[in-house]
């Protein structure tokens, strides 16, 4: 091999590397988005099991939109925050466990597809199970992944 070809050959050589870890380094950022947005996803779960009364202005984006099973049509952020502190009247959520199906990451958009089974507690004590599925949309912002849509609710 002449000095050339070796030259050919380590210049290929290194493209391939570099190419090879900028790929590497695409699918280890995507994976770690999709486990910062399943971490919000449980969040917003343990915060409303928890009480915690804050975590609508926290986690929803602003400009968000959901769309509840029990609800006739999508609801601002303002309206989930009415509809939440009456639902916290009347009971809490006791328990609950999420399955995972699907995390799709765009750029600074993600979707997430799972299951839930939830058991909520009356004020009289009576615990109702429900099983169900969502879809929640989230952004990117500067202080993290947030809601800005969701729809679903029990089957």
């Amino acid at each position: 091999m002449n000095v050339l070809d070796t030259l050919k050959f380590a210049i290929a050589a290194l493209a391939v590397f570099f190419f090879g870890t900028a790929i590497a380094q695409d699918a280890d950022s995507e994976r770690d988005d999709a486990t910062n947005v399943w971490i919000v996803v449980e969040a917003q779960w343990e915060a409303e099991e928890s009480g915690d009364e804050n975590w609508i202005d926290r986690m929803l984006a602003d400009g968000f939109y959901g769309w509840g099973k029990d609800a006739p049509a999508p609801r601002s952020k303002s309206s989930t925050q009415m509809w939440d502190r009456f639902a916290d009247q009347q009971g809490n959520l006791a328990a609950h466990e999420l399955y995972p199906l699907e995390i799709v990451i765009h750029e600074s958009t993600a979707v997430v597809h799972y299951l839930y089974s939830s058991a909520y507690r009356d004020k009289e004590g009576k615990v109702k199970t429900e099983s169900g599925r969502y879809t929640d949309v989230l952004v990117r912002t500067a202080d993290g992944w947030k809601f800005i849509a969701w729809h679903g609710g029990d089957d």
